[in-house]
């Protein structure tokens, strides 16, 4: 990583001085099959053509290029010596014109590590794959480029690839010459989201037509593809149904045609991240593609990703931040964008309580870290640019919109977008341009609301304090806000009162709430409540409290809450309260097992599993561990036989038995659901549930390397590799935790999904004390790893392999030691090592809360 950080201020003079006219990129992707006769690493040829003006005195610059080796450099037909102009990061250009024309030749190599053209081998026929991803800055790992969003330019892609291969770019395929594929220009795009995807990808297309009120016609072609392996998991109508569904909603509300012709869809391996809005090609995990039985949540989840990417085509490729400072300004509103056409035009009509429970404890434990940061964040380099992609950039940023929305209103805040995109199509924005915008159609004071909401950090607590009369009548209902920022907050409070055996709400009423305590007038003389709900309906972004009596409501009726979205806020509420130690871990574990089984919403019956888990392993009294264990796995097993036979409540709860299963009997029983011998009506076994049950078996030594490996041929897929991998490491065995540390720590063999594959296996919670031994190794490797691999490998290993099992006072006494003696190492790197340290304190705290449970 040293030489190829660029600095906000680099990115600022290089825009003051040049723009950019256009790309022409040759790529020669023939080397990528066969056997390779070159030493590691495998290389392609990259010729670049850029032109570009200079706009203001100066006449030296540089261009981005991470490449093995440069052929040749020739600027204005004047032939540059690579040796002297190219240090592996950066090409320097002296001697600029008005008009200048750059031309590099360059050895280029494939990676493994999902950063740049990654190259994928499938295990099952051997066919090779490609695709590109490079947001924020990897598009220099594949062509020579000003590498920062405010340059954007034209680009046309040729691309020479294997034969029998097929080629997709952002541009429409113009023309074919034998296996040379030629795209059309695309409209201005900064480099980021420029793409090229390439390989024997199983392919379907489909055509979205629309007809405008003026009579014109827009036919945008849609394509969707796959690996070959995976084409008869593909359900491509779907993925086209849900586009459709898309492109009508954003049209009904953008007032500005999807501008980028064809929209491709690729579902890729080895993919990083959820997705990317690359125009025109869209690339996505091809986990998306599901191989065995899923839940509606899955399929929900893929649906607001594919509508997210979707709003991204206006949020961030139309209209591009000026810089990394303002990355909210594509995620946030792709993030509430997709959550809101989710609802609206789709059949996933509860996306909004998805989004109160899911995506927002990713913000509010983000926005509780020692780097929290606001939402328009303080950006100084690449390296803390790849770092914010977190969730205060997408899902409080989201949220805040959300708020924003409910501020301003819907028609004022739609016509705000509308002006947006027509203002500066094809341009870059900074927060101003956006704030001008909503102030004009709004009339409501943007700069107060963006210094509340948009340039501080930190989440606000919301709880309701309620006096009553002799007769049970509210007399007094206030909200007492805290946090370091006070906020203005647009709020719901619902009372809710037990109807039969239900919780049911019968009064409501919406205030701003402001400064240290609002009265919320309209609720006095209401009944007493047996549950005061304050952000009913989740309106704004903030931690929801209890007052006392509602507390012990819920501790005994939170089943009958039936509201699915007031019920999901109940739960994001207590779980809030168990991560800030004001609930002990084993009552919350409790709630789970009281209330879960009733849980109608099976997203939110995913999140509580995963909460549930998280309390036992990590905020639990250690002495309670096994005992709570076992609670939860009884419990678990028992809601698996009450569930409907072949329900997806049935395939949740087999697959969270299989994560609480430690005791014989509960291994007994995943062993004889795996070779037959066991049965539970309904539930339908299939090779992705067979892997799940296998892990514990793994990692409790009931099965080793030849059981893995059997089940490896029955699933010799790239899927049944990364799942083998998982369970190899899974093992009880020192030796097997040496070889797994040294193949992710000391080798640089294993892609990136089988790094993260390894790491996985490695880290497992009943294996405390085999794997303690490594929390100092952890601790002397991470500079030199975070120094010498591609900071996705480095961000994979420091976070995954912290020591957080090693839960006590001496971790983190080491953890500050490294940090105290590692001042100056990269700040991304102590950023991670800072989050991991805060995550370990909270645990202790909440531990300490559970012991004293305990105690009485």
């Amino acid at each position: 990583m040293p030489g190829e950080n660029l600095s906000r201020d680099e990115a600022r003079s290089r825009a003051d001085l040049l723009s950019v006219e256009g790309y022409e990129v040759f790529l020669d992707l023939r080397s990528a099959t066969g056997e390779s006769s070159e030493v590691e690493p495998r290389t392609f040829r990259s010729v670049t053509t850029i032109r570009f003006r200079r706009i203001a005195p100066g006449d030296t610059t540089f261009v981005d290029l991470v490449a093995p080796s440069v052929t040749s450099v020739s600027l204005n037909g004047r032939e540059l010596d690579p040796a002297d102009v190219f240090d592996g990061a950066r090409i320097a250009l002296t001697g600029l014109q008005a008009e200048n024309v750059l031309v590099v030749d360059a050895q280029c190599a494939y990676s493994r590590t999902g950063e740049g053209m990654h190259r994928f081998v499938d295990p099952e026929d051997g066919e090779v794959y490609l695709y590109t991803q490079y947001e924020p800055a990897d598009a220099r790992r594949v062509f020579a480029t000003f590498e920062q969003p405010d340059l954007k330019a034209p680009f046309r892609f040729e691309v020479a690839a294997p034969e029998g291969w097929t080629v997709w770019s952002n541009g429409a395929e113009e023309s074919r010459d034998g296996q040379t594929w030629r795209f059309a220009e695309t409209r201005p795009i900064s480099t980021y989201i420029t793409a090229v995807v390439a390989g024997p990808y199983h392919y379907e297309t489909d055509l979205y037509t629309r007809t405008f009120d003026d009579g014109t016609t827009l036919e945008i072609p849609l394509g969707a593809m796959c690996r070959k392996g995976l084409a008869k998991h593909f359900d491509a109508d779907d993925i086209f149904l849900v586009t459709k569904q898309g492109l009508d909603f954003f049209h009904d509300h953008f007032d500005y045609p999807y501008p980028f012709g064809k929209y491709d869809q690729a579902f890729v391996p080895e993919y990083n991240i959820g997705a990317m809005e690359n125009p025109g090609c869209v690339t996505f995990r091809e986990e998306f593609v599901f191989r065995g039985k899923v839940t509606q949540a899955s399929f929900e989840r893929r649906a607001n990703v594919i509508l997210h990417e979707m709003a991204h085509m206006w949020f961030g490729d139309l209209v591009t931040m000026q810089w990394w400072d303002d990355l909210w300004l594509k995620e946030s509103f792709a993030d509430f964008m997709g959550a809101f056409s989710l609802v609206e035009a789709t059949r996933f009509r509860n996306g909004w309580v998805t989004f109160a429970n899911n995506r927002k404890s990713w913000a509010y434990r983000a926005d509780q870290l020692p780097s929290t940061h606001p939402v328009t964040a303080d950006i100084r380099d690449l390296e803390d640019a790849k770092l914010n992609f977190d969730g205060i950039t997408y899902a409080k940023g989201a949220s805040v919109l959300k708020q924003l929305v409910a501020y301003v209103g819907r028609d004022a805040f739609l016509e705000g977008a509308r002006r947006y995109f027509k203002r500066h199509a094809y341009g870059n924005t900074r927060l101003d341009d956006l704030l001008s915008v909503l102030q004009e159609t709004s009339g409501r004071d943007m700069k107060a609301w963006s210094r509340s909401w948009l340039e501080t950090s930190g989440v606000n607590s919301l709880t309701p304090q309620v006096t009553y009369d002799a007769g049970d009548r509210i007399t007094e209902l206030a909200i007492v806000q805290d946090g370091d920022t006070l906020r203005p907050h647009r709020a719901a409070v619902g009372l809710y009162r037990h109807e039969g055996t239900e919780l049911v709400r019968y009064a409501r009423a919406e205030v701003d709430v402001t400064g240290v305590r609002t009265v919320v007038t309209e609720l006095a003389g209401e009944e007493r409540p047996a549950l005061v709900l304050v952000n009913d309906d989740d309106l704004t972004y903030c931690k929801i409290r209890f007052d006392e009596g509602s507390l012990e409501t819920l501790r005994g009726h939170l089943g009958s809450v039936t509201d699915p979205l007031a019920r999901a806020l109940c739960w994001s509420a207590l779980w809030n309260l168990t991560r800030d130690a004001l609930m002990p871990a084993r009552d919350f574990v409790g709630l789970v097992l009281d209330f879960a089984g009733r849980e109608s919403d099976i997203g939110v019956l995913q999140m509580v599993h995963a909460w549930a888990r998280t309390a036992l392993v990590h905020y639990a009294a250690p002495e309670w561990r096994q005992e709570g264990g076992r609670l939860l796995a009884e419990g678990a097993l028992r809601e698996l036989r009450l569930s409907g036979p072949g329900s997806q409540h049935q395939l949740t709860w087999a697959r969270f038995f299989a994560t609480a299963a430690t005791t014989e009997a509960d291994l007994q029983l995943l062993q004889g659901l795996l070779d037959g011998t066991a049965k539970i009506d309904g539930l339908d076994v299939d090779q992705e549930l067979r892997w799940a049950f296998l892990e514990p078996l793994a990692s409790h030594g009931l099965a080793d390397e030849a059981v893995i490996g059997a089940e490896l041929a029955r699933d010799d897929t790239a899927s049944g590799k990364r799942h083998q991998v998982r369970c190899l490491a899974a093992r009880p065995s020192a030796a097997v935790k040496d070889q797994a540390w040294a193949q992710v720590v000391e080798s640089e063999a294993l892609s990136n999904a089988l790094v993260e594959a390894t790491i996985s296996g490695f880290t497992q919670a009943s294996q405390r004390e085999l794997i303690a031994p490594y929390a100092e190794k952890y601790f002397a490797a991470i500079e030199r790893v975070w120094a010498e691999r591609s900071i996705q490998i480095g961000m994979d290993v420091v976070r995954g392999l912290f020591p957080a099992l090693q839960d006590d006072e001496a971790t983190l006494t080491a953890t500050d030691a490294w940090l105290d003696s590692h001042a100056g190492a990269p700040p991304a790197l102590r950023r991670l090592v800072l989050e991991s340290r805060d995550d370990l304190a909270r645990a202790l705290r909440a531990q300490a809360c559970d012991t004293a449970a305990s105690r009485g």
